[in-house]
Parts: C-alpha cells; sequence; structure tokens
C-alpha cells in the first residue's frame, strides 16, 4: 500500500514534449490505426509517455541511481527502450490527463491519484519477452491539449509553443510494394508562401525529412527519394487545401481544418508506484473494454486492473 507522500512529483518542461514529438513522427511507419481511428490522440499520448521516460531516466541520474537502458519488448517496437534496475526491466505505463477540473483536483490534492487504476493492456501482459520480476511502473501526467480548431487558433493567437501536423493515409505510410515513390509534387492554393516538412522513410526504412517552400498558388518537387510518406509538418495553418501527388498520380489533398497539433502543454508528472509482472499476473482484475477509468471515459482494450493505492512505493524499488 502506499500514500501521496510516496508519490515523486517531477518537473515538466518544453523539451520533453519536443523530445516526445521526435519519437512520435518516428512512430508513424511501425504503428496502425483502427479503422476510422484518428491517429493524433495516439500520438499525444506518445507524447506524453515519452516526456515521462525522459524525466524519469534524469531523476535516476540526479539522485545517482544507477541504471542501465535497453531495447524495448516486445521486439516489435523497435523505438523504444526501458530503464533497467539491478537487472529488472522498468515498463513504464503512463497516463495523460487532459481534464482541467482533473488536473486542478490533482495538482490541489494528489491524493486523488490513489482512486485512480494502474491499467496494463492485457495482451501486452501475455505477449513475448516478459519476465516475473519485471516491474511495470505507473505515471499520471497534467497536460493541455489542443484538439479543436477553434483551441488550435488560440494556441496560434497567443504564440505558444505547438507543432501542427498531417498524418498521411497507410497505404502513404506503409505501401505494399517496397520501391522508389519517384516524383513527389506538393500544390498549395495558399494567398501565402507554405514552408513544409515532408516526413517518411529511405529504402533502408530509416526515418527520412526534407524541407521544401511553396510559393502561393505554386508547386514544388521534394527534392529526395522517399520509399514511405509519413507526414507533413506546417508551421502554420495553410489557408486553403494543400495536395500531394505521387509519379504514379495517386494524391492526396489535405483541407485546413485536417493539420492537427500534437504538442502536449504539460505541467507536472506524478510518479506513483510499481508492482512487478508477476504481482500484476495474481493481483489484478480483468476490466473489459468499454469501462470507465480516472483516466479514460472509456477504454477501448481488454486491461489489468490494479488500484493505485495497492502499488508499491517506488523508493523501495530504488
Amino acid at each position: 500500500m502506499i500514500s501521496s507522500a510516496d508519490f515523486i512529483h517531477l518537473p515538466y518542461t518544453s523539451d520533453l514534449t519536443e523530445g516526445g514529438i521526435a519519437l512520435a513522427l518516428r512512430s508513424l511507419a511501425h504503428t496502425y490505426e483502427r479503422e476510422g481511428k484518428s491517429p493524433y490522440g495516439r500520438l499525444r499520448r506518445l507524447v506524453a509517455s515519452t516526456a515521462v521516460e525522459v524525466a524519469f531516466r534524469r531523476y535516476l541520474s540526479q539522485e545517482n541511481i544507477p541504471f542501465e537502458v535497453k531495447a524495448s519488448t516486445p521486439f516489435t517496437d523497435r523505438e523504444r527502450f526501458d530503464v533497467v534496475l539491478k537487472g529488472h526491466r522498468c515498463d513504464i505505463k503512463s497516463f495523460l490527463i487532459s481534464h482541467r477540473e482533473q488536473i486542478l483536483n490533482i495538482r490541489k490534492s494528489p491524493n486523488t491519484l490513489l482512486e485512480a487504476q494502474a491499467l496494463v493492456p492485457s495482451d501486452s501482459h501475455a505477449g513475448d519477452g516478459h519476465s516475473y520480476d519485471d516491474n511495470y511502473l505507473f505515471a499520471f501526467v497534467n497536460g493541455l491539449v489542443a484538439l479543436s480548431q477553434t483551441d488550435m487558433q488560440k494556441v496560434l493567437a497567443k504564440r505558444q509553443p505547438h507543432y501542427l501536423m498531417h498524418v498521411l493515409p497507410m497505404n502513404w505510410r506503409r505501401p505494399n510494394y517496397w520501391k522508389p515513390l519517384g516524383s513527389v509534387i506538393v500544390e498549395s492554393a495558399s494567398d501565402e508562401e507554405l514552408l513544409l516538412e515532408v516526413y517518411g522513410q529511405d529504402e533502408g526504412r530509416e526515418v527520412k525529412r526534407a524541407v521544401i517552400s511553396i510559393s502561393p498558388h505554386g508547386r514544388a518537387s521534394i527534392p529526395e527519394s522517399f520509399y514511405a510518406i509519413t507526414a507533413l509538418h506546417v508551421r502554420r495553418v495553410p489557408d486553403a487545401k494543400v495536395t500531394i501527388q505521387l509519379e504514379s498520380g495517386e494524391s492526396h489533398t489535405i483541407p485546413p481544418y485536417e493539420w492537427a497539433n500534437i504538442w502536449v502543454y504539460g505541467m507536472d508528472i506524478f510518479l506513483t508506484g510499481y508492482a512487478s509482472y508477476e504481482e500484476m499476473s495474481q493481483r489484478a482484475t480483468l476490466l473489459p473494454p468499454g469501462a470507465r477509468t480516472f483516466q479514460y471515459e472509456h477504454t477501448h482494450v481488454k486491461n489489468l486492473s490494479l488500484p493505485v493505492a495497492k502499488l508499491k512505493p517506488l523508493k523501495k524499488l530504488f
């Protein structure tokens, strides 16, 4: 059992979001979304979880707690790495809290988090690569997000940090045939010049980036050879549609309202407690999809669930 006095409260700085965005961009080539599901919620959660992992490593370094960093499991998650403490792999499960009222309650009384559930997706828990002495660490991130176009315009008007992007459809991100895309043309109907960053992969499936400038009502070709294109990034929302077209004739048009801001305006990170893999197997209950929890209006997958109050204090782990 733990109390809020056992929580580790870490500061949130903007460079944590920047690091999370870098990983989110890399992840686009290796992940799928459910049909009809927007990718931007997952990307914001990935930004937040990456921020936690970086902040956690900083904390360990500052406290002179020895640790190692090893490739994450399962092997399909090639972009992630786990902290290893005294030979025990630590898998951090992070939850982004973005509702203002919840954030205020947590900041006023961290005890509120004791009412939350520590969740682990059951299919992930049952997958290969785990050891019984692995540990799950559970963290909560207070942070606002700009979900709507109105929210995004407020962010831009106040000149707050932002990252505007559009994720390409799956057949652009993971084409059936791995071959050069050939000539790629981007056309802008905007009245202003547009600076566009293009992200994708090269022949060796490494991340590739190109930057092009498109004149008003103009078009420009991408000078790099891409094998896949995953996302586009702009510094401001174009006032008209942008169309990207492949040499094959396939094209994709982006209206102004289909750019999203994935910046997470983080405030606090609370590392609450931990449980071993074996303990989650033995003590947790199974939570069905669609369940309402402290951190989710409804869950999307089956989860193993354990009350945060029943976790172990992290200082015991250190």
